[in-house]
């Protein structure tokens, strides 16, 4: 789906798998890896991306494609806003585990002349 959308915006396929691999959170070396060439190729296409897509950085680059990637999370895929509304839940929870009082380290019940 993001490779479509970014050959209609005129990048090239190579370009277009580079910008879609980057977008996923991959470094220069994992991209060229992944794609069988060098980091100086892969460096190459995203000065070219760059320029086609009007951006100044890979951080505008993958802000202007996430909305478009599919991220993989164990197995399954999930949309990014899926992801993103899943996790506030797991904030805010509160512990059964004991408080810990670190005005009283000596063990002693009672107050500590500290």
């Amino acid at each position: 789906m993001l490779k479509d959308i970014l050959t209609q915006r005129g990048l090239s396929h190579r370009e277009a798998e580079v910008a879609e691999l980057v977008s996923k959170g991959l470094s220069n070396k994992e991209v060229a890896s992944q794609l069988f060439v060098t980091e100086k190729t892969v460096k190459f296409h995203l000065t070219n991306i760059y320029k086609k897509m009007s951006v100044k950085s890979r951080a505008q680059l993958i802000v202007w494609c996430v909305p478009h990637v599919d991220f993989v999370n164990n197995g399954a895929t999930q949309a990014p806003a899926a992801t993103a509304s899943a996790a506030p839940s797991s904030y805010g929870t509160i512990s059964a585990s004991p408080a810990i009082n670190p005005g009283n380290n000596s063990g002693n019940s009672g107050n500590s002349n500290i």
